[in-house]
């Protein structure tokens, strides 16, 4: 009589897990575990693989782990199901094969590729698979093996491998038939991560199994070592032991190693033990034999296994935590790049005006921008702070980047692009999102015409005497039906207009000091550029980490020669 689902042996003795699946997608890859079946594939929402073409079926095709091996099998598509380039309705597939779904000209499917572990876990495994224990192996030299065997393995940080590991190791050494690890999941809920069989093949079905034990198991914190299920009256009944003919279940929660759970032999649940350790998983093993050779030096064996297996899995969890880590902050460095790219300013040559600006980022993408817009008879310049920092900050900074660029460039009102932008922010949603922003339009005879939304008052410098012009509105993003109003000041030949963000003022030192508008006026007013401010800026907070990114727009008027 088979016990549970066994898929090509061939093909999961050299995997160490459950398949594979890679979804490439122009650059971008991502990777799926196969680790039920049937694998459905297809264009509706519930699918397992959803591809959003519009030559892919609502309901396209299915992968089925049959008859000792997974297929693939087209469910009528319209467009049709290739394996390798040929057109199939059914087909067995082999490590590598190259799958596509309708379209044939972009997106496609990589069945359980090549795995990227290291090559020291790829010979341990080796090693593993052709170990034979002999009956004279003593108890000590069957933990010492696994022990050394668990911790070589675990240098290399792959946590399927591990666990497939766990359970070869444990079959060779209690001589079962089936083992299977559990890891727990955030909302408690226990998920099959590896299942062996004794021929040295993967399960991925978990359905006869004891359930009812490997629950009481993790309810009580409490081990079950049943060796002959027939002499236990409270087992006897039990529908997956009965129905599939279990003799020996063991199930062993996985803790993290601290104090231990008192052994238990039977399976009476007991009141969980007082050892406060976190329980992140289960080992279950069973046979349909009576397994009475099981010593209580084995059952230390066991228990120590799972202790071991325990620590590995959160080391390895550790690595891929730190593995998710870099490779976010690689992302957020492209991110940044695109982001620079994008807004990059490029200043634009007027008889009448000069401008001149810098931002330094708190963070590796910034909420700050800035920009210049050049027309027949206008040169203007805008300053955005929008709320927040990091990823979200700069998406909203960037397209707003765009719409007040366009506005300008196509000489509309200042009010009404700043009333437009407004309308965008409210009728998103995009809950607490809003910015604050000056723009400032100058003209050929000195004119500037100005709208200030919730932004630190500019700076008028003026033969080393500041004005800051308090005329303001809401920011926008805030209310829908927000009006908007611009103001108008008169400059000068030599006149300059100072734009800075709030992190420039609220910038501290070590103390916890702030930079403050009355310092910021002072530098203004005896410097003869913004680098001054700058440098003021940097002797002040003396190397204390910016907490906000800090911009500095400036326009000067120079008259027409």
């Amino acid at each position: 009589m088979a016990i549970g689902s066994a898929t090509n042996s061939a093909l999961e003795r050299t995997s160490g897990a459950f398949p594979s699946l890679v979804l490439v997608q122009g650059q971008e890859q991502r990777s799926l575990v196969l680790d039920h079946s049937p694998f459905s594939i297809g264009r509706k929402i519930d699918k397992d693989l959803v591809i959003a073409d519009p030559r892919v079926s609502r309901d396209h095709a299915l992968i089925l782990s049959e008859e000792g091996g997974f297929y693939i099998r087209d469910e009528g598509s319209k467009h049709g199901t290739f394996v390798n380039g040929q057109r199939v309705e059914r087909q067995k597939l082999a490590r590598n094969d190259r799958l596509e779904f309708g379209a044939r000209d972009g997106t496609y499917v990589i069945f359980h590729p090549a795995s990227a572990s290291s090559n020291t876990a790829r010979e341990f495994l080796s090693q593993i698979a052709g170990l034979e224990i002999s009956t004279d192996t003593t108890d000590l030299e069957k933990l010492t093996m696994f022990l050394d065997a668990a911790r070589k393995l675990n240098t290399t940080g792959v946590l399927d491998e591990i666990l497939v590991t766990v359970a070869d190791t444990t079959l060779k050494l209690t001589r079962a038939e089936r083992a299977y690890v559990f890891l727990k999941e955030e909302d408690g809920s226990l998920r099959l991560a590896a299942g062996r069989n004794s021929k040295g093949e993967a399960l991925i079905d978990d359905t006869t199994i004891s359930h009812s034990i490997l629950e009481e198991a993790l309810h009580s914190a409490s081990e079950f070592l049943v060796t002959d299920t027939s002499q236990s009256l409270d087992l006897a009944g039990r529908h997956s032991i009965v129905a599939y003919d279990l003799r020996t279940v063991i199930c062993i929660p996985l803790r993290k190693p601290q104090v231990q759970a008192a052994r238990r032999d039977t399976p009476i649940a007991a009141p969980p033990a007082e050892s406060g350790a976190e329980i992140i998983g289960a080992l279950y093993i069973d046979s349909r034999f009576a397994s009475r050779d099981i010593s209580s030096v084995s059952n230390d064996i066991l228990r120590a296994i799972a202790t071991e297996a325990a620590q590995l899995v959160e080391n390895a969890r550790l690595v891929q935590a730190e593995e998710a880590a870099r490779r976010y902050q690689q992302e957020l460095a492209i991110a940044s790049s695109i982001q620079q790219k994008l807004m990059e300013v490029h200043i634009p040559e007027v008889p009448f005006a000069r401008m001149s600006g810098r931002n330094l980022q708190c963070k590796e993408i910034g909420g700050d921008f800035y920009d210049a817009v050049s027309t027949e008879d206008h040169f203007a310049v805008f300053l955005v702070d929008v709320c927040g920092k990091g990823v979200s900050a700069a998406l909203l900074a960037s397209t707003l980047q765009g719409m007040v660029y366009s506005h300008l460039a196509a000489r509309m009102p200042l009010a009404e692009s700043v009333a437009a932008v407004n309308r965008f922010f409210t009728q998103k949603h995009l809950g607490e999102k809003y910015a604050t922003m000056v723009i400032a339009r100058i003209s050929r005879d000195g004119e500037l015409e100005y709208v200030n939304c919730g932004h630190v008052p500019p700076l008028l410098v003026s033969n080393q005497t500041v004005v800051r012009p308090e005329a303001g509105n809401l920011p926008v993003g805030l209310l829908a039906d927000a009006n908007y109003e611009s103001s108008r000041l008169q400059l000068r030949r030599g006149d300059r207009f100072l734009v800075v963000t709030d992190g420039v003022t609220e910038a501290e030192n070590a103390r916890g000091d702030f930079y403050e508008n009355e310092r910021l006026e002072v530098v203004a007013a005896r410097s003869l550029s913004l680098e001054e401010i700058f440098t003021s800026l940097a002797s002040f907070c003396g190397g204390t980490p910016l907490n906000d990114d800090c911009t500095v727009v400036e326009l000067v008027y120079t008259g027409i020669a």
